[in-house]
């Protein structure tokens, strides 16, 4: 029996989780879940797992969650602490809480040496190297649940990476993969949260249409592999049959394929280091019949190029990159920016921007409020 804790568990990535993990109640006990606000599905995720701790990030919402639980043994919590709680309650984490909101918890894990199943790429992106530090340092394992990370390490099959010559990270190109840069200036939040072959929230579907979220899971891979910026490649693959490939130093190139469902990631995750069924649809390579390779385009989607020298610029600059991002993709979803907007201002902000790497979560956390605080005073003037 594996405990598992779900932490964004009414989310895309832990409904999938929810569907793996209740088909073998016999093989994983869920011990605690979380939500950032929407108490009624937390709620009831919780009655029907068992679990052990329920928490909702903002506490104001405590009140409501302790009458949706009224008359069970399930504690409700609120807050960070409450979160952190969540993290060390289980042999394996489930990280699936979208943005920086889940760096704290995740780094209680890494802390107290558990396996963490990650799905927050921003947890890397803003903090890689204090992670991978701490990590060395509890004997944490820390296992990628992104597809493309995910299919990365199952082709290194516990190999080391010096015998690797490059990660190639492959991209779906998104909704407006074959859109001119005219029609995608012009581009609605429902085009681009429409994602040709993967479900997903709103965000990381916007993140997909720009490409940022290739660019973010480039500085993601480096952390997680060790691998420089040069030695990692992406190439586009509209068909989102091979999530990625390791080419090997001595010329062979081995590639993952399965259907684009997040359930394979996760449930290789959570079976780790064996394997475990899963209800995604199988691959028919007749019906696919062929696959496509394009290089990215850098000049339509500038999200790549920024993320590329965000990498190699180092300090502070990736961290930069997400929060003014994740702010961005918010003002465009709220109707507040354009489209080709959210690319300009994450460019702009690492322009103003240049500080040293954090030597603290809590100055992560910090330099991360900064960002977001002046990105959105930008809007603020754009609005006046």
């Amino acid at each position: 029996m594996k405990r598992v804790a779900i932490l964004g568990a009414t989310g895309s990535i832990g409904s999938s989780t929810l569907d793996l993990v209740e088909a073998e109640p016999d093989r994983f006990e869920v011990t605690a879940v979380t939500a950032a606000s929407n108490v009624a599905d937390l709620a009831a995720i919780a009655r029907r797992t068992q679990a052990s701790l329920a928490v909702i990030a903002y506490e104001a919402r405590l009140g409501e969650l302790r009458e949706a639980l009224a008359g069970t043994n399930i504690q409700a919590a609120a807050g960070e602490g409450a979160l952190a709680e969540a993290a060390l309650s289980a042999d394996l984490v489930v990280a699936a809480i979208v943005g920086t909101a889940g760096l704290a918890p995740v780094m209680a894990a890494v802390r107290a040496g558990r396996t963490i199943g990650l799905a927050n790429k921003e947890a890397l992106v803003s903090a890689g190297a204090l992670m991978i530090e701490e990590a060395k340092r509890s004997g944490a394992t820390l296992l990628p649940i992104d597809s493309e990370h995910n299919a990365i390490f199952q082709c290194l099959a516990g190999q080391d990476c010096d015998k690797v010559a490059r990660l190639i990270l492959t991209a779906s190109g998104g909704p407006f993969r074959t859109w001119s840069a005219d029609d995608m200036a012009r581009a609605t939040p429902a085009q681009a949260v429409a994602h040709p072959n993967w479900s997903m929230g709103a965000k990381i579907s916007v993140d997909s249409a720009t490409m940022m979220n290739k660019g973010l899971e480039l500085i993601e891979a480096h952390h997680l592999f060790g691998l420089p910026e040069e030695r990692i490649d992406i190439v586009v693959h509209p068909q989102s049959v091979i999530h990625s490939l390791v080419e090997y130093a001595d010329g062979s190139m081995l590639a993952q394929l399965g259907s684009p469902d997040m359930r394979v990631p996760i449930g290789h995750v959570l079976a780790w280091p064996e394997r475990m069924a899963t209800q995604a649809r199988r691959l028919d390579l007749l019906e696919v019949a062929r696959l496509d390779f394009e290089a990215p385009d850098d000049r339509r989607f500038p999200s790549l190029r920024l993320a590329r020298e965000a990498l190699r610029r180092g300090g502070a600059a990736p961290l930069t990159l997400n929060a003014a991002n994740e702010v961005a993709v918010e003002a465009f979803l709220g109707g507040a920016i354009h489209f080709g907007d959210i690319a300009a201002t994450v460019e702009e902000q690492l322009e103003r921007l240049d500080q040293p790497l954090p030597g603290s979560i809590d100055e992560v956390l910090a330099l991360d409020a900064e960002v977001r605080r002046h990105t959105r005073e930008r809007f603020q003037v754009d609005a006046n």
